[in-house]
């Protein structure tokens, strides 16, 4: 089979993406060292966004080089392995509403308060996250190149 047996279609990398759990971001130390980490994220306009402290190593290195890869991936046998590795830049938002509002998003994704997801009232989300707001950046994954793999496509065969 070839590569292109086993690329998601776009719907399918929608799909992917929006029921992906953890993203693994890579940025750049100085020295060019990766710097691997595992972070929550969610889907906007088509594009992976995750927050992070301002002050965090990844935030750090991002506003040096914004150049970054990330992986979400899940499956366990080869014949159930599946994938979306995005290279692009990162652009990075500073303002504490924007980051608000991701919080929100990421907690009616993730059990972030409580032991479930939960969609916040506004008092709710102030109240559990106003005060990390301004401390903390929004990242937007600008993607260059999408590389995708599907190997339940394969059949059993590879």
């Amino acid at each position: 089979m070839a590569r292109k047996d086993i690329t998601m279609s776009p719907d399918e990398l929608r799909a992917f993406l929006e029921e992906g759990r953890t993203l693994l971001v890579a940025s750049l130390h100085r020295d060019g060292r990766p710097h691997l980490v595992p972070m929550w994220y969610v889907m906007e306009d088509g594009k992976v966004v995750y927050r992070s402290f301002t002050r965090s190593q990844k935030i750090v290195n991002l506003r040096r080089d914004p150049r970054l890869s990330v992986l979400v991936e899940r499956g366990e046998a080869y014949a159930e392995l599946q994938g979306v590795m995005i290279e692009g830049r990162a652009r990075l938002i500073d303002d504490p509403a924007y980051v608000l509002a991701l919080y929100g998003k990421m907690a009616a994704k993730y059990a972030m308060v409580g032991p479930e997801p939960k969609v916040l009232s506004p008092e709710e989300l102030e109240s559990a996250f106003g005060r990390y707001a301004p401390k903390n950046t929004a990242v937007v994954v600008e993607p260059v190149r999408v590389t995708t793999w599907d190997h339940t496509k394969l059949g059993g065969a590879y």
